[in-house]
C-alpha cells in the first residue's frame, strides 16, 4: 500500500511540475503558438507518455504497459472530437490566438482534477456493482452510433446551461480585457468573456470525459493506468489543439472512425466476463486499424465544399 500511495504522489508531483514549468517558464508571456511549436509540443508529450509505457513495461510488465498504452491511443484519438468542439468556441467567441494558450491550459488543468474523481468513482462503482460494466458497454455502443449517424450541429453557446446559470450570479463584460478572467470596474467584480470560454471548455471536457473514461475502463480496471493514460492524453491535448485546428476539416471521416471505436470498445466491455472475451492486443489493432482507415478515407475522398450563389443584385 506504502509503495503504491507514493507511486500516486510522484506521478501527481511531476505533472505538478510539468505544468508549473510550462506557464511559469515556457510560456510566461502570452504569445501566438506556431505550428513548429505545437508539433514540438506534441512530440514531447508523445514521447514522455512512451517513455513512462516503457517504465510500466520494466516495472509492472507488459500485460499492463499494453493496457496503459492501448487506453492512450483511445483517449488519445477520442481527443480530435473535443479539438473540434474547442476550434468551434474559440472562433465563435473570436478569442484572440494570443490568450488561446491561458484558456487551454486552465481548461485541462480542471480536467484532470475532474476527470481523477471521475475515474475514482468509476473504480469504486465497477468494484462495488460488477453489473455496471454493462450499463458502461451498452452506453459506449449507443455513443459510437450517435456519432456516426448524427450529422454536424451549430453550437450555441449563449444556450448552455452553464453558461446561463453562470450569468445569473456574476455580470459578463461585453468585451475582452487582455487576458483577465475578471476584473473590477467601479467597486464590481466582473467575469470576462474568456472566463465564459473557459467554462464551457470544462463542460465539453466533462461531457467527453463522460464517453472515454468508461472506454478505457474496457480495457483495464487498474485505476492508476485508468488514470496515467488519460493524464498523458490531456496534457497533450493542447498542443494538439494548436497543431491540428486549421486542418480538422480535412478529416471530416474521423467522427466516423471514432464512432466506430467507441461501439467496439462497448462490445468488448459487454463481452469481459463471457467466452469470447477480446484479447486487449486485439482491441489495439481493431482500434488503429479504424483511426488510420478514416484518416486515409478523409484524405482519399475529400469533404465537397459547399457552393455558396453570389447575391441577386
Amino acid at each position: 500500500m506504502t509503495d503504491n500511495l507514493w507511486l500516486w504522489v510522484g506521478f501527481n508531483a511531476f505533472i505538478l511540475i510539468m505544468l508549473a514549468l510550462d506557464l511559469g517558464v515556457f510560456h510566461r508571456k502570452a504569445h501566438v503558438v506556431t505550428i513548429k511549436e505545437s508539433l514540438t509540443w506534441t512530440c514531447v508529450w508523445v514521447a514522455m507518455a512512451l517513455i513512462f509505457n516503457a517504465g510500466i513495461l520494466h516495472y509492472m510488465g507488459s500485460e499492463k504497459a499494453l493496457e496503459f498504452f492501448t487506453g492512450y491511443v483511445i483517449e488519445k484519438s477520442l481527443s480530435v472530437d473535443n479539438v473540434f468542439v474547442i476550434a468551434l468556441l474559440f472562433s465563435y467567441f473570436a478569442v484572440p490566438t494570443l490568450y488561446q494558450h491561458k484558456v487551454l491550459f486552465w481548461g485541462i488543468l480542471g480536467a484532470l482534477v475532474m476527470r481523477a474523481a471521475m475515474i475514482a468513482l468509476g473504480a469504486k462503482l465497477i468494484t462495488e456493482f460488477a453489473w455496471i460494466i454493462y450499463i458502461f458497454g451498452a452506453f459506449l455502443i449507443l455513443t459510437g452510433i450517435k456519432m456516426i449517424v448524427k450529422s454536424e450541429e451549430e453550437i450555441h453557446p449563449e444556450r448552455n446551461p452553464v453558461v446561463r446559470l453562470f450569468k445569473r450570479f456574476m455580470p459578463v463584460t461585453s468585451e475582452y480585457r487582455g487576458d483577465k478572467f475578471f476584473i473590477r470596474e467601479k467597486g464590481i467584480l466582473m467575469a470576462t468573456p474568456l472566463f465564459v470560454v473557459l467554462l464551457l471548455v470544462e463542460f465539453t471536457d466533462l461531457i467527453f470525459a463522460v464517453d472515454s473514461i468508461p472506454a478505457i475502463f474496457a480495457v483495464t480496471k487498474d485505476p492508476f493506468i485508468v488514470y496515467t493514460s488519460n493524464v498523458f492524453a490531456i496534457l497533450g491535448l493542447r498542443s494538439l489543439y494548436f497543431a491540428l485546428s486549421g486542418v480538422l476539416d480535412k478529416f471530416h471521416y474521423l467522427k466516423v472512425g471514432l464512432g466506430v471505436v467507441l461501439s467496439f470498445v462497448g462490445v468488448k466491455m459487454l463481452l469481459a466476463h463471457s467466452p469470447w472475451k477480446i484479447d486487449t492486443l486485439v482491441s489495439l489493432g481493431v482500434i488503429v486499424i479504424v483511426l488510420v482507415a478514416s484518416v486515409v478515407a478523409s484524405l482519399m475522398w475529400p469533404k465537397k465544399l459547399k457552393r455558396i450563389d453570389p447575391p441577386s443584385v
